[in-house]
């Protein structure tokens, strides 16, 4: 949904790439700076409760993220190698976010198990989402569909556990609800999408 609104934010990101080039940084170096920054902000801030400045943190590194293929564009260092890393960096940031939750609830109050779980099922349940298109583009397939692909379900992750942070009551656990059905969804989705394009494929 959010590649919708891809081409207004090239527009925006362009400039910083150019600028950001011209430091000589690299588009790797930019995903990987990225990726560390969101894991440290989900690691060192969410286990200790500290939800709004994890979120914070992780915010800002998840927009200086979106700036590697704009450097790689400006640059003309577009690779498949950079695809790629820039792939696994994600599953990796996506990782540190939901362990980040996972251990400040793990072992506490029974009542926390909910969440325990829930937060569970959105690291695994996102991973199945990413690896359906993956495995989908392996086989010379689309499977770029779906109500929640990784913008929109860290839109609403980083937004519940940020008002979570705030004091906002059971924002986290309607966050970690919608976006558990969301993906759900969104494999399902793409797993009927595959299917049709095999199944087409066959008939011709």
């Amino acid at each position: 949904m959010l590649n919708q609104i891809r081409p207004a934010l090239s527009r925006v990101t362009s400039p910083v790439g150019h600028a950001l080039a011209r430091t000589g940084v690299t588009p790797n170096t930019v995903t990987i700076i990225g990726t560390l920054g969101v894991v440290v902000g989900a690691l060192a801030f969410y286990p200790f409760g500290q939800f709004f400045w994890g979120t914070v943190v992780i915010t800002i590194f998840v927009f200086f993220d979106l700036f590697d293929g704009a450097v790689a564009r400006v640059t003309g260092k577009t690779s498949r190698f950079g695809a790629f890393l820039d792939s696994n960096m994600d599953r990796v940031s996506d990782a540190a976010i939901f362990t980040g939750l996972i251990l400040r609830y793990a072992g506490r109050d029974h009542n926390d198990m909910l969440l325990v779980c829930l937060a569970l099922f959105c690291l695994v349940s996102g991973v199945l989402v990413s690896y359906a298109r993956a495995r989908a583009e392996g086989m010379g397939l689309n499977a770029t569909i779906g109500i929640a692909e990784r913008g929109e379900r860290l839109i609403v992750s980083l937004v519940a556990i940020g008002l979570t942070g705030l004091g906002v009551p059971y924002v986290l656990a309607i966050g970690l609800w919608l976006l558990s059905i969301a993906s759900v969804i969104t494999v399902a989705q793409r797993y009927i999408a595959v299917r049709r394009q095999v199944e087409a494929g066959e008939l011709t």
